[in-house]
């Protein structure tokens, strides 16, 4: 199974859920602090809020495609290196509550967007440390 993510920067998480619930129709698949996910089947969507600062206007944070396992994400590091696109990969590392795999790209007007699997749950959204700054958690 594959999904595109869409993660948006939100300035009240608590409102936002609040939207999204009423909108989607569903309750979010994990709520955590400063983070909630909805994971969707139809339109097959993963939306991620994340917590910014009071007073800013909501910002795409990243766009992503979740996939359903680390062998799809290699497959993906390989066919987009072959399109000759640089990446940047990162295994075993912790963002937005979970443990994943991942590669990055970023399009013509810099959009950050991951292809990732999510190998397990983790209690903290922090990132690691060498990860660039707003880019997941």
């Amino acid at each position: 199974m594959s999904r595109i993510q869409l993660a948006l920067r939100v300035p009240d998480l608590a409102a936002s859920v609040a939207f999204y619930t009423g909108l989607f129709g569903v309750r979010p698949a994990k709520l955590r602090d400063g983070y909630a996910n909805f994971a969707l089947t139809d339109p097959p969507l993963k939306l991620v809020l994340i917590e910014g600062a009071e007073g800013e206007d909501t910002r795409l944070d990243h766009l992503g495609v979740e996939v359903a396992t680390t062998e799809a994400v290699r497959a993906a590091t390989a066919r987009l290196r072959e399109e000759g696109l640089a990446t940047t990969e990162e295994t075993d590392t912790t963002c937005c509550y979970a443990l994943q795999d991942k590669v990055w790209v970023h399009g013509p007007g810099r959009e950050p967007w991951e292809v990732y699997v999510v190998k397990a749950d983790a209690d903290t959204l922090a990132k690691q440390p060498e990860q660039p700054e707003s880019t997941c958690c």
